[in-house]
């Protein structure tokens, strides 16, 4: 069982009846957030990792693929070893709702947006608290920027 099953297995356990699936996206220390048109019926205008539902009959790593191809672009893609940030909350339905953010390095070029998205930026962690993300989202971010300060000191990213 890859470590994305378990984490599927862990979460129908815990009752989990949804999952998203998205990435800290990072280039250099920064991260991609991309914001949700202002016409969007969620969060519009909202800032945001790229990230979306997992559809039927895909996995965690499936979902995430697919997103990412969808809302930025990106293709084939490398996933960091060792991290993955968690949250659950309730989704407009009133299901609950588990996302499963990774960790994947930006290889070059500019992001293509989606309709859903308006613009992106790229930030650095002291520039986190100008960002319209969630609380859930933030979290996530302190979490990856201290993740990932101990795996550029260790020279593994």
């Amino acid at each position: 069982m890859n470590p994305s099953e378990c984490l599927a297995r862990d979460a129908v356990r815990d009752g989990i009846e949804r999952f998203v699936s998205g990435a800290v996206v990072h280039s250099k220390g920064r991260v991609l957030l991309v914001c949700r048109s202002g016409d969007d019926d969620y969060l519009p205008g909202r800032e945001e990792l790229p990230s979306g539902g997992v559809d039927d009959g895909e996995s965690i790593d499936e979902g995430r693929a697919r997103e990412l191809q969808e809302e930025i672009g990106l293709g084939e893609h490398r996933v960091d070893d060792g991290f993955v940030g968690l949250f659950d909350y309730t989704d407009g339905r009133g299901r609950l709702t588990r996302q499963f953010t990774f960790s994947t390095p930006w290889p070059d070029g500019e992001p293509r947006l989606s309709p859903e998205h308006s613009s992106y930026r790229w930030i650095d962690r002291v520039h986190l608290d100008t960002a319209d993300v969630t609380a859930e989202t933030r979290g996530v971010l302190v979490q990856w920027w201290a993740w990932h300060a101990g795996t550029a000191r260790s020279g593994v990213v």
